[in-house]
C-alpha cells in the first residue's frame, strides 16, 4: 500500500538531532520520510546534485522545513566561494527545496527554532542597521526566508519550537487536521455527484411530465391547449436563452463593472445595436445607469472581451460587432 512521502528539508549538522527525531516520528505514524542522509534521494549523473533534491521535494506528498541558525550551502548555480559575509544575499539549497515544494502546491509545514524566531523579531526592527551582530544565525538570508514564508497568504503554517516534543505534538495535530479536511472534501465530492445524478433524474421526469401534460391538454381542449402549449414553449425558450446570456463571460464581468444590470436589459441592448458603442448607449439607457459609458471602455484589441461579447450576440443569432475585429 502506498504511504504518504514526507520530505524533510533543513541544514544538516546543526539540526541532525531534530532530523533524526522527526524521522522516527514519521516512521511511527506509518509514513515514509525522505531525508538526504538516509540515501532516500536518487541522484542522476547528468545534473547537479542539488537538482535531484528539488525534484524529490516537488514529488513529495508533504514538505517539512526546519529553520535553524545556519542558512546552508548555495545552490549549484551560485558562484562558488570559500566564505560569504553575513549580509551577502544568495540562494541556498534548503530555500530552493522549499520553493520547489511551493511550486507544486503540496502541503508545507515550517518549524523555526525559538531562538532564531526571536532574533527575527529583532531583525524586523533593525532592517537598515548593518552594525548589529546576531547571536543565533549565520546569514541575514535566514531572516529573509522567514519573512518570505510568513508573508504568503496561505500554505505557510509555522511553529517556533524549543523541544522536539513540542514539534511532535504540533505536527500530529496538523496532520490529523489535514486528514480530516481530505475526508471532508471526499465526502463533499460524493454528495455533489449524488446531487448531480438527482438533478439529471428530475430533468428526465420533468420532460416526461411535460409530454404527458401536453398530450392531455391537446385532447381536453385542442384549440386552447395548442395556444397554451405554444405559449409555454416560448416561455421556456426565453428562460433558457436568458440563462445562457447570464452565464456569458462578458455579462458576468459586467456585474462588477456596471452595477449588476438585468440580463433582460443586456439582451435588449444587444438586440437593438449594430455597433458596440450603440450597445453601450442602449444598456446605459435601459438600466438607467449613466455611468455605463465610462465604465465600459472601447474593447479595442482585448481579444478575450471581443469573443465574449460576440459570443453573447451569437446566442441571440446576431452578427458579431464587426468594428471590434478591426485594429
Amino acid at each position: 500500500m502506498a504511504r504518504p512521502r514526507i520530505f524533510v528539508s533543513s541544514t544538516y549538522y546543526d539540526l541532525k538531532h531534530v532530523r533524526s527525531s522527526l524521522d522516527n516520528f514519521i516512521d511511527a505514524l506509518g509514513f515514509d520520510s525522505v531525508l538526504s542522509e538516509k540515501g532516500d534521494i536518487a541522484y542522476v549523473s547528468d545534473a547537479a546534485l542539488d537538482e535531484s533534491c528539488y525534484r524529490e521535494a516537488a514529488s513529495a506528498d508533504i514538505f517539512v522545513l526546519i529553520i535553524g541558525g545556519r542558512y546552508g550551502s548555495p545552490v549549484s548555480t551560485e558562484e562558488k566561494r570559500p566564505s560569504r559575509s553575513f549580509f551577502e544575499r544568495y540562494d541556498s539549497i534548503t530555500k530552493k527545496e522549499y520553493e520547489s515544494a511551493c511550486e507544486r502546491d503540496i502541503p508545507v509545514y515550517i518549524l523555526i527554532e525559538q531562538n532564531v524566531y526571536a532574533e527575527y523579531q529583532t531583525f524586523l526592527k533593525n532592517k537598515d542597521n548593518n552594525n548589529i551582530h546576531y547571536a543565533h544565525v549565520d546569514s541575514v538570508n535566514i531572516f529573509s526566508l522567514i519573512h518570505t514564508i510568513l508573508s504568503k497568504p496561505r500554505n505557510n503554517p509555522f511553529y517556533a519550537f524549543e523541544r522536539f516534543s513540542d514539534v511532535e505534538g504540533w505536527l500530529r495535530e496538523q496532520w490529523a487536521g489535514l486528514f480530516r479536511e481530505l475526508m471532508h472534501r471526499s465526502s463533499s465530492e460524493r454528495q455533489f455527484s449524488s446531487l448531480s445524478a438527482q438533478v439529471e433524474t428530475l430533468a428526465e421526469i420533468n420532460s416526461t411530465l411535460k409530454t404527458y401534460l401536453e398530450a392531455v391538454i391537446s385532447k381536453v381542449s385542442p384549440e386552447e391547449g395548442e395556444k397554451l402549449i405554444k405559449s409555454e414553449r416560448q416561455r421556456l425558450e426565453e428562460v433558457e436563452l436568458l440563462e445562457d446570456l447570464r452565464r456569458n463571460l462578458f455579462y458576468e464581468g459586467a456585474f462588477s463593472i456596471m452595477g449588476e444590470p438585468k440580463v433582460e436589459d443586456f439582451r435588449d441592448a444587444l438586440l437593438g445595436a449594430k455597433t458596440y458603442n450603440e450597445f453601450v448607449e442602449n444598456l446605459s439607457e435601459l438600466s438607467n445607469n449613466s455611468g455605463l459609458l465610462e465604465g465600459l471602455p472601447k474593447l479595442g484589441a482585448k481579444s478575450h472581451a471581443i469573443m465574449d461579447i460576440n459570443g453573447a450576440r451569437e446566442i441571440l443569432n446576431l452578427q458579431p460587432f464587426d468594428e471590434l475585429m478591426e485594429e
